[in-house]
């Protein structure tokens, strides 16, 4: 018989780069014998960070799959990264993961990246264990930690495990439910008697976890008044459920480079963290019937499963990883694509090892693997039994936060670098490439520097086209604020017909971007010439005299001018046209404009002050701002030319946690001292 939904968890390893969450899945798959040696990130030979690009940056880029068995469960770890430019893959990791294992530092501090973690996992009502790692490091700091941790999370953390410390490392541990302590050796935990000097600290720590399983549940609440206090297992089931509803948050200890905590931490996870069975709050909609539905997690109900990540993989081509919601998907099976509304035969089944793929004949309800060569499916599509119709909701992917210019380091390549970036977005729905049609350039959009430097060597890896990045051109506008009046006169005689056309031309600002107006009286310039100014001033518009910039808000009036019987043409109106325009628009004040942006940034109460600050150095002007809870949201004018790096800058201030998104305002004239340094960049260029 295989395997059952009750018999699977899925849990994501999570937390801030170099916390050590690669570094503990490998001790986590070496202690249940899925791997014989422990890899080193450092050393490239982690199961996990198989990437090159991981490898040579030493921190994880893409969210990696591994299994292992423990205690007759199979544990789906899923290591996400912890750097912000990789969110996007978090949240495809957190989408399907029933619990997840923070990893955070003893350095007795909440650390950068842990908050939002948390934050996150709470909103989705994630279960949540907490690992304080680098307990063999000197002056780890247990209980400064854990105080840290109380501080922000009130009512929400409980400790289940005491360190037994020596000379400042943690050498073992006191099991509080158990009332049993444990040496670490090198065949695993060692049982030794409970160190006198704890029995007071386990006594209240299991009191105090008492009370929190009382708390989570009302029956063992009257249980507990009742009879003064509960029984193991009630205490075990009321830390579930504590857990299940993210009430309470357990934390461990130990230190994954030494492999230690290790076994203790699969223990805990085995007996506090859900079963895919568990997980109750699966919806879909049903396309047909057009009402959301819930779908349990039953290995004989209809199949439907979810696309979470696609990847590509040199040997076995396009990977879709997969979570099955209901039912078993197996080999040769035929399924509906509810997203794409095409059939799909199911070829090769795999679980994964990171980047090694395991042939498998099928997948049951809860479990996650890889299908590989669908023909129309990607990221979030849902795949259901034929003759239903079910939607799951997709993943949602942050909006890119960072956009650099890039281009093809060799002419004639650039084509090439539009539709290669293309490509690669059905492995990534984080970044964007658009052509900037009044720049011409190729701006490609991500959430961060590291992020858009990876993408260009990942771009080169697949496709052997190098690119460069660069800040892109701001695109600034040109207009003027006074009247002046300009006279253009196209004259040639080469023999034979010559040219002529002649204008007398009136610029004045306006409201809208172009305005042609006609005053002329006695026929000095034909009606027939008159739609060729017009258009020979339209084809001005392009390029201002300042710097070269599209001009906008003009209006200009065509009051005089004369012809030639036999030599004019709509060519010479033109091309008089051209000349009325420069000589008037120079001597129209004109002025250079830039575009603002409506800013908004949500962000925790503590940095509100750094960030408005921020945003007044950036020549912004705060609009308002609204608080809910501890979050105030920013909104603020800000001109686009200071937001480049806003996203680096911003997590910088806020600790990793600030949000924002941005969009075109309007255009607003750029002060003079700015607009001398742009008129010289552009001559220059």
């Amino acid at each position: 018989m295989g395997i059952t939904a009750k018999e699977i968890k899925n849990i994501a390893v999570i937390g801030h780069s170099g916390e050590g969450k690669t570094t503990l899945c490998e001790a986590m798959l070496f202690n249940a014998g899925a791997i014989d040696r422990m890899g080193k990130v450092a050393e490239g030979t982690s199961v996990m960070d198989y990437d090159e690009a991981e490898k040579a940056k030493g921190i994880s880029v893409y969210a990696s799959v591994a299994h292992l068995e423990w205690k007759g469960i199979k544990i789906n770890l899923l290591d996400l990264p912890g750097f912000y430019d990789f969110e996007g893959e978090r949240h495809e990791g957190l989408a399907v993961c029933g619990g997840a294992v923070l990893v955070i530092g003893a350095n007795g501090v909440l650390p950068i990246g842990a908050e939002s973690v948390v934050n996150y996992c709470l909103k989705l009502g994630k279960p949540l264990v907490i690992f304080i790692n680098g307990m063999d490091k000197p002056n780890a700091d247990y209980a400064g930690t854990v105080a840290a941790l109380k501080e922000k999370y009130a009512g929400k953390i409980a400790p289940i495990q005491i360190p037994v410390m020596q000379d400042g490392k943690m050498v073992g541990y006191v099991n509080s439910f158990r009332e049993k302590a444990y040496e670490f050796s090198t065949s695993g935990p060692k049982e030794i008697p409970v160190p006198e000097n704890l029995k007071e600290q386990m006594d209240a720590m299991q009191d105090r976890l008492v009370e929190t399983a009382a708390e989570n549940d009302d029956l063992l609440l009257d249980k507990y008044f009742e009879q003064g206090g509960l029984t193991k297992a009630d205490a075990v089931h009321g830390i579930r459920k504590g857990i299940a509803t993210g009430n309470v948050i357990p934390i461990m200890a130990g230190s994954a480079l030494n492999n230690r905590g290790v076994i203790n931490l699969l223990d805990e996870i085995v007996t506090y963290m859900p079963t895919a069975n568990e997980h109750r709050n699966v919806y879909a909609t049903d396309v047909a019937a057009d009402e959301l539905v819930h779908v349990d997690c039953e290995e004989n109900g209809l199949l439907a499963a979810q696309v979470f990540k696609t990847v590509y993989d040199p040997y076995s081509g396009k990977l879709n990883y997969i979570k099955i919601y209901r039912g078993k998907l197996k080999t040769g099976d035929v399924v509906y694509n509810a997203d794409t509304g095409k059939e799909e035969r199911i070829g090769q089944i795999f679980t994964l090892m990171g980047k090694k793929c395991e042939l498998v004949t099928e997948l049951t309800a809860g479990d996650i693997g890889a299908v590989n060569k669908l023909t129309a499916t990607d990221t979030n599509n849902t795949l259901c039994a034929l003759g239903t119709n079910l939607r799951f909701d997709p993943v949602r992917f942050p909006r890119p936060a960072l956009s650099m210019a890039v281009k093809a380091a060799n002419k004639g390549e650039e084509d090439k670098v539009f539709s290669g970036l293309n490509k690669m977005r059905e492995e990534d729905y984080t970044f964007s490439v658009t052509k900037n049609a009044e720049t011409g350039e190729l701006i490609l959009s991500g959430q961060g520097e590291t992020h858009l430097e990876l993408l260009t060597a990942k771009f080169k890896s697949r496709f052997g086209i190098s690119t460069v990045l660069s800040e892109p051109r701001i695109p600034y506008r040109e207009t003027i604020r006074a009247v002046a009046s300009a006279e253009g006169k196209h004259k040639k005689q080469s023999g034979g017909h010559g040219q002529y056309g002649h204008c007398k031309v009136r610029f004045e600002p306006c409201a809208g971007e172009f305005e042609f107006g006609d005053e002329v009286v006695g026929g000095a310039v034909p009606k027939q010439y008159i739609p060729a100014v017009e258009k020979g001033l339209r084809e001005c518009l392009a390029h201002g005299v300042l710097a070269g910039y599209p001009v906008t808000g003009v209006r200009a009036v065509l009051y005089d001018g004369s012809y030639h019987d036999v030599d004019s043409s709509e060519m010479a109106f033109k091309a008089a046209a051209a000349l009325a325009f420069r000589e008037g628009i120079k001597n129209a004040n004109p002025v250079l404009l830039e575009p603002v942006v409506k800013l908004k940034a949500a962000v925790a109460g503590e940095y509100l002050g750094a960030v408005m600050g921020d945003i007044s150095k950036r020549r912004g002007r705060i609009v308002e701002s609204d608080t809910d809870g501890d979050i105030t949201t920013v909104v603020a004018e800000v001109p686009l030319a200071e937001t480049a790096k806003y996203a680096t800058d911003l997590r910088s201030i806020t600790r990793g946690q600030g949000k924002f998104s941005t969009e075109f305002l309007r255009y607003d004239e750029l002060p003079p001292a700015l607009a001398v340094k742009v008129i010289a960049a552009a001559n220059k260029e």
